[in-house]
C-alpha cells in the first residue's frame, strides 16, 4: 500500500513544473516513502530516488526520507542496511544543501549517551559536505550546526581515568576527533581569507578587501564561539593525562587541535591568555566582547598553556614570569571562586605553575595592590577548609605556602597583617602565625637583619596576633589552633629574644600582651574548665541514672548542642576538652617562668 502511494505521487509529480508541488504531494511523499523504507521497500526507494525522470522530485522532497534512513544506518546490522545507504548518498549529492542540513540536525538529537555518540559519529561527515556546498554563505548555518553538536557532545560522560580514555568506553574520544575532522576544512578557509585580506591591504585593493570581509568576519566569529565553548566543554571539565601517562592521547590532541584552529583564524594565544592585562582597544558594546571570549574559557586556555605546555612555543619570551602570573590570576582567581572540583583542581594546577616560575622572595609589596593577588588567597582559604576532596584541600596549603614563599620581606608583612585582619578561620590564622615565627627567627639570624620582622615594624603585627577575639568569652576550642600558634610564638620570642638587646620589641610589649592576651586567657581557661567539669559531673549522674548504658543524650555546651552520642562517647569528649584547657593552662605557665628567669639575668 505504501509502496503504490509512493510510486503514485512520483509519477503525479513528474508531470508538474519544477517546485510547484502542493502541500498534499509533500505530505504524500514523506509519509508513504518513510513507510517503504521502514517496511523493508528500500530496494524499490533506491530504484525511484535513481530514476533520472525522478531527480527534480528527489531534489526538492527527498530530504523527508532521512529519519527512517538514519535509523537503519545507526543499526548497521540491518538486511537492507546496503539500499538505505546508496539512498542516503544520493541525497547528499541531490537534495538542496539547506533542507539537507535541517533535515541532518534534527537526527542529531538523542538521549541516551551511546545513540547520541553513534549519531554523531555518522551524521559528522555528511554534515560537512553539505555545509561545503553552502559556499561563501555557510556561517551562519555553521554556528548552528556546531552549536548543535556541542550540546550533543555534552551528553557524554567524560573519561576519568588512563584506561576509560584508552578503552574509550563513553565515546568522547572519538566524538572529539571526529569533530577535528569536520571543523578543520573551515578553519583552513577562514585562515585563508585571513592571509587574502592582509595580502589585499598590502596591495592597497581595499574596495575588494571591504566586500569580502563581513562574509570572513562571520565564519571567524562562528569558528571563534565553537573553539571557546570546547575551552569550556569538555575541555575544562576533563583532566588531561600527561605523555609520561598517556602517550598518545585523543584528548590532548583535540585540546592542541583547538589552540591551533584559534591561531589559524587569527586569534593569538598570548593575546588571549594576557587579556586581563593587554586590554583590547574599546569598541563599542563592552557586553559583547564579555560574551566573544568567555572568561571560564580563556581560564581553561592559559591551564592548557601553563599545565600542559600546549602552543607554548607561541608564546614571546619577552613575557616575565611576573607578567604572566598578574595575568593569570584573573584565571585562576575565576576557577578557585567555583565550586565544582575539576575546576578547582585547575585553578590548583594553575596558580602552582605560575608561582614555581618565580625566584622566592621576588614580588614586591605593591604588587598587593591589584585586588586578584589578596582575593585568590581568600579563595584558596576556602579550598584548604571546606573542600570535600582531601588531595585537593592538601594541595591548596602547599600552594598557599608556595605563594607566601614567593613575597618578598614587605609583602610578607602586609600579606600576614591582611591575612590576621580578614580570616575568621582558626586553623589559617595559626598557619599565618607560624609563618610569622619563622619570618622572626629568619631576620634574628646573622646577616639576615631587616626592618619588617623585628624592632618597630614587628610590634603592630604581634599586638594582632597576641589577642583573644572574643577576651575572656572566647571559644577555647574553637580557636585553639591560632590560641596555640600565638603561645608558642610568644614563647619563642622570650627564649630567642635577649632583655639586653630587645630586638624584636618583645620585652617592652610584654606588659601589654600580659593584659591583652594571657590574663584573658587565664580567665577563659578558667572560666571553660569550669564550664566541662560541670558538663561532665552531669553527664555521669545522667549516665547513672538510666537504665541502659548506651542511651542516647543530647549535650550543650556553651549556647551550641553538641551532636548526639552515646554517653560514653559524650564523657570521652568532655574530657578531651579538659586535657586542652590543661595543655593551654601548662604552656603559660613555662611562658611565666620563662619570663621571670629571663629577666631576673
Amino acid at each position: 500500500m505504501a509502496l503504490e502511494q509512493f510510486s503514485d505521487v512520483v509519477q503525479r509529480c513528474q508531470a508538474l513544473p519544477d517546485d510547484s508541488y502542493t502541500t498534499e504531494d509533500h505530505d504524500v511523499f514523506t509519509i508513504a516513502g518513510r513507510t517503504c523504507i521502514e517496511e523493508g521497500n528500500s530496494a524499490q526507494v533506491l530504484s525511484i530516488v535513481l530514476d533520472e525522470k525522478n531527480q527534480d522530485i528527489v531534489r526538492c522532497m527527498g530530504w523527508n526520507l532521512l529519519p527512517p534512513l538514519i535509523q537503519v544506518l545507526l543499526k548497521k546490522e540491518d538486511k537492507h542496511l546496503s539500499q538505505c545507504l546508496a539512498v542516503f548518498n544520493h541525497l547528499l549529492k541531490t537534495c538542496r544543501p539547506k533542507e539537507l542540513l535541517i533535515g541532518l540536525l534534527e537526527q542529531l538529537e538523542h538521549d541516551d549517551p551511546y545513540s547520541t555518540a553513534e549519531s554523531l559519529h555518522l551524521l559528522l561527515n555528511p554534515l560537512q559536505k553539505v555545509l561545503l556546498c553552502l559556499g561563501s554563505s555557510k556561517a551562519s548555518s555553521l554556528g548552528m550546526t556546531l552549536s548543535s553538536v556541542l550540546d550533543q557532545v555534552t551528553k557524554l560522560p567524560l573519561p576519568h581515568t588512563k584506561e576509560q580514555e584508552e578503552d574509550d568506553v563513553f565515546f568522547l574520544c572519538r566524538c572529539c576527533t571526529d569533530l577535528t575532522d569536520f571543523v578543520r576544512p573551515f578553519v583552513q578557509e577562514a585562515r585563508q581569507n585571513n592571509l587574502n585580506s592582509k595580502a589585499g591591504c598590502e596591495s592597497g585593493d581595499k574596495m575588494a578587501g571591504e566586500q569580502d570581509r563581513g562574509k570572513e568576519d562571520e565564519l571567524r566569529t562562528e569558528l571563534l564561539k565553537f573553539c571557546m565553548k570546547t575551552l569550556s566543554h569538555p575541555l575544562l571539565e576533563v583532566q588531561l593525562k600527561d605523555p609520561d601517562t598517556l602517550a598518545v592521547s585523543p584528548l590532548r590532541n583535540f585540546a592542541t587541535e583547538i589552540l591551533n584552529s584559534l591561531s589559524a583564524i587569527g586569534e593569538p594565544l598570548p593575546s588571549l591568555v594576557y587579556q586581563p592585562l593587554l586590554k583590547r582597544k574599546q569598541v563599542p558594546g563592552f557586553l559583547e566582547e564579555e560574551v566573544r571570549y568567555p572568561k571560564e574559557s580563556l581560564a581553561s586556555l592559559a591551564h592548557l598553556v601553563f599545565v600542559h605546555h600546549l602552543a607554548s612555543d607561541t608564546f614571546p619570551s619577552v613575557f616575565s614570569p611576573v607578567f604572566s602570573l598578574r595575568c593569570n590570576m584573573e584565571h585562576i582567581c575565576l576557577l578557585l571562586s567555583r565550586t565544582d572540583e575539576s575546576r578547582i583542581q585547575k585553578g590548583l594546577e594553575l596558580y602552582e605553575k605560575s608561582l614555581v616560575r618565580l625566584e622566592d622572595g621576588s614580588l614586591p609589596a605593591d604588587l598587593l595592590e591589584i585586588r586578584t593577588l589578596l582575593t585568590v588567597p581568600q579563595n584558596l582559604v576556602k579550598v584548604m577548609t571546606i573542600c570535600q576532596r582531601y588531595d585537593l584541600r592538601t594541595r591548596g596549603l602547599k600552594v598557599f605556602q608556595l605563594s607566601i614563599d614567593k613575597f618578598n620581606t614587605e609583602a610578607k608583612y602586609n600579606f600576614f597583617q591582611y591575612m590576621l585582619k580578614t580570616s575568621s578561620h582558626s586553623g589559617v590564622e595559626g598557619y599565618i602565625i607560624k609563618n610569622i615565627k619563622n619570618q622572626v627567627d629568619f631576620a634574628l639570624q646573622a646577616g639576615n637583619s631587616n626592618t619588617w620582622f623585628e624592632g618597630v615594624h614587628l610590634l603592630p603585627l604581634l599586638r594582632k596576633v597576641f589577642i583573644l577575639p572574643d577576651g575572656p568569652e572566647t571559644d577555647l576550642l574553637q580557636y585553639l589552633d591560632r590560641i596555640m600558634e600565638s603561645l608558642n610564638l610568644l614563647r619563642y620570642l622570650i627564649i630567642r629574644d635577649k632583655v639586653t638587646e630587645n630586638q624584636t620589641g618583645i620585652w617592652t610589649e610584654l606588659y601589654k600582651i600580659e593584659d591583652t592576651f594571657m590574663k584573658p586567657l587565664r580567665v577563659g581557661v578558667n572560666m571553660s574548665r569550669a564550664h566541662y567539669e560541670r558538663e561532665l559531673h552531669n553527664t555521669m549522674e545522667s549516665k547513672k541514672s538510666k537504665a541502659k548504658e548506651e542511651s542516647v543524650l543530647s549535650v550543650s555546651v556553651g549556647d551550641e548542642k553538641l551532636p548526639n552520642m552515646t554517653s560514653e562517647s559524650q564523657i570521652q569528649a568532655l574530657h578531651s576538652a579538659l586535657h586542652t584547657f590543661d595543655m593551654i593552662e601548662s604552656v603559660l605557665v613555662r611562658i611565666e617562668e620563662l619570663t621571670e628567669v629571663k629577666e631576673s639575668l
